[in-house]
């Protein structure tokens, strides 16, 4: 006895890579979010911290990420801009825009990192306070923020590779569609009201009685 080979359904077969769509979408738009609010965070507080030699005494001196540095916050907008972009281009546009988001969380962390260790603001500060353009920083230290900000670079690096490998799944914004879905009716498809004005005055140009009675 032969046996029946069931065809595959079609829907199955297509809901497999719509969930996956659906959930790299999720994931990319919060790990691009979080990823760009925490670095912009994170360039906002104090990286780096010393003292300086002054006639007083030790002066206390303190650096800010966006003192040492102005690249991840530069790029956590690029980023957060890259993303929201994605959605308004499609093939090749989005494949760019998708590579720019992931160089921006790749240069977050790679300007982050660099920033760790980085005392030259804190040398340029201790050579105004002391009066000696040679004076550097002693009792140079570090926070874990300039860490921080690399995490939040490597989520944003995270959403570029899910919209590089995704991002074909992704709905796309569009304007010839309404909330719904179904395609606006144009002009001329929308039907004509008798009682307006104007068809009333196209159908006396087309010799047409436009009340409707039979000619007597």
């Amino acid at each position: 006895m032969d046996h029946v080979t069931a065809a595959p359904d079609p829907r199955s077969e297509a809901a497999g890579p719509a969930r996956a769509g659906r959930r790299s979408l999720a994931l990319a738009l919060l790990c691009g979010a979080l990823g760009a609010a925490v670095a912009l965070l994170a360039t906002r507080q104090q990286w780096a911290e010393g003292t300086a030699s002054v006639a007083g005494g030790a002066f206390p001196l303190t650096a800010k990420g966006s003192d040492v540095t102005g690249v991840p916050a530069a790029l956590a907008i690029v980023g957060l801009a890259a993303l929201v972009a994605v959605f308004a281009v499609r093939r090749t546009g989005r494949l760019l825009v998708a590579g720019l988001l992931a160089l921006s969380g790749a240069g977050i962390v790679a300007a982050a990192l660099t920033g760790a260790g980085d005392g030259t603001v804190l040398d340029d500060q201790a050579a105004r306070a002391s009066g000696d353009t040679s004076a550097t920083v002693a009792d140079l230290g570090h926070t874990a923020w300039p860490y921080v900000a690399a995490a939040g670079g490597a989520l944003l690096l995270l959403a570029g590779l899910l919209a590089l490998r995704y991002g074909r799944l992704w709905p796309a914004m569009s304007g010839r569609y309404e909330r719904s879905g179904a395609p606006r009716r144009s002009r001329a498809d929308r039907p004509s009201d008798p009682d307006r004005p104007e068809e009333l005055w196209k159908a006396l140009d087309r010799g047409e009685d436009p009340t409707g009675a039979d000619p007597a």
